[in-house]
């Protein structure tokens, strides 16, 4: 055994002294003694070891839009944020809906990740789902529009390929968003024009449309604005998936092009509501649906500008302060934010557990902090999260290896695709 770490950990659902075992980057041995070990690191009582954090929803623009983000800076800002697994989504240019382009993609960016990864195949009318599937922790639809020649908002088009994806076992993630309930070609100067396009309507009929497959395809509905939705998803049983954007922001207040997203921000009152329903836990988990862009392009004209908003790097932090500051409590941030995007993508990932993987974050609730847009790791520059409270992690490790340390990146670009 390489190595042990004692401290007080979240083990099985509670906070506890716990010693654990590491070899060959999974844990092997989890206790109130574990003997041996090449090494062994007393963390005493300040620090709180947590599993790492797996973000299943960004938007690394690598391949095609690199400008915006790639694989090596995105990864970077992951890894700071305490997301030690990612899951990047296929509407890259080229986008991912074949195995060829899905190939070419793994080996653009092998090699260049700072934390670990999968990478989605797209669903299309002509999607080679089994082919796919073994190279792949999920598929994405996407039922409204979005970058990218892939949008599958046709029944005819989408029934037949149900079969073939729930025979490979896979997840399926969607974008709930009826395209026939979008309004195109009416000029949007504001969120609040984006969201009189976007309906909620939108979301309702995806889902009623989703719903003749909910004991057939394993769905998973992503970047969830209202409770209702939630509440109908999973009563189809379908996992749900929360952004902090959403959870944070409104169309009226927050109204500029840096709040421009897809589905949108929505009026105050279902924010808030949506809030409660996160602090309550119903919903599954925390995805970022991190989407950089640069200043100038969301500089331009509201309705030329695009849609997306940053927060890899941003969300996890600002969840711990949630913890600190009581508003949650710390189970609901691991299952939110670890054990279940783990149990849901088939990853060993997210617990402190014999088997997964030896992904672990050290953290000191005293250390809060304000994010700054400055020390940011992607390309972007900026942040709509700027000067809110958060609490990054001091310590990420990664399959036994330390990728940040003292809160900066220390560690080598060793980062693996979870799907080989």
């Amino acid at each position: 055994m390489e190595q042990v770490i004692c401290g007080r950990m979240f083990v099985d659902g509670e906070l506890k002294y716990a010693e654990v075992g590491i070899d060959e980057g999974k844990i092997v041995a989890v206790g109130k003694h574990v003997p041996g070990g090449d090494e062994r690191i007393d963390l005493g009582t300040s620090v709180t070891v947590l599993p790492g954090f797996m973000d299943p929803h960004v938007h690394f623009r690598d391949p095609g839009l690199t400008q915006k983000e790639d694989f090596s800076t995105g990864t970077a800002s992951a890894v700071c944020g305490g997301v030690t697994c990612v899951l990047d989504m296929p509407n890259t240019k080229p986008p991912v809906v074949d195995l060829p382009t899905l190939l070419d993609k793994k080996a653009a960016v092998k090699g260049r990740a700072y934390c670990d990864y999968g990478l989605f195949a797209a669903v299309t009318s002509n999607c080679p789902a089994n082919l796919l599937a073994p190279h792949v922790p999920a598929f994405k639809m996407f039922m409204g529009s979005t970058t990218g020649n892939i949008l599958m908002n046709d029944d005819e088009e989408i029934i037949p390929l149900m079969d073939e994806i729930a025979s490979t076992g896979k997840v399926l993630s969607v974008h709930a968003e009826d395209d026939d309930y979008i309004v195109k070609g009416v000029p949007e100067n504001c969120c609040q024009d984006h969201l009189r396009n976007r309906p909620v309507e939108a979301e309702y009929s995806a889902l009623r449309r989703l719903s003749r497959f909910k004991d057939k395809v394993k769905i998973n509905i992503c970047h969830c604005t209202n409770v209702p939705q939630i509440e109908y998803a999973s009563e189809l049983g379908f996992t749900t998936e929360v952004t902090m954007h959403h959870m944070m922001f409104e169309a009226q207040r927050h109204s500029s092009s840096i709040y421009k997203t897809n589905p949108p921000i929505r009026d105050a009152a279902t924010r808030d509501a949506l809030y409660e329903c996160f602090k309550a836990g119903k919903i599954t988990m925390i995805g970022t649906d991190h989407a950089p862009h640069t200043w100038n392009d969301k500089m331009q004209e509201y309705d030329a500008a695009p849609g997306g908003i940053p927060g890899v790097e941003t969300t996890m932090p600002m969840v711990l302060e949630m913890v600190r500051a009581g508003d949650i409590p710390l189970s609901l941030a691991v299952s939110m934010g670890a054990e279940n995007p783990g149990k849901v993508f088939s990853a060993p990932k997210g617990r402190i557990a014999v088997g997964y993987d030896a992904d672990l974050l050290f953290v000191d609730f005293r250390k809060v902090t304000e994010i700054d847009q400055k020390k940011m790791h992607g390309k972007i520059g900026y942040t709509p999260y700027h000067g809110r409270r958060a609490i990054f992690p001091d310590t990420v490790i990664i399959r036994g290896q330390v990728q940040v340390e003292d809160g900066e990146l220390c560690g080598e670009p060793r980062g693996a695709d979870i799907c080989g």
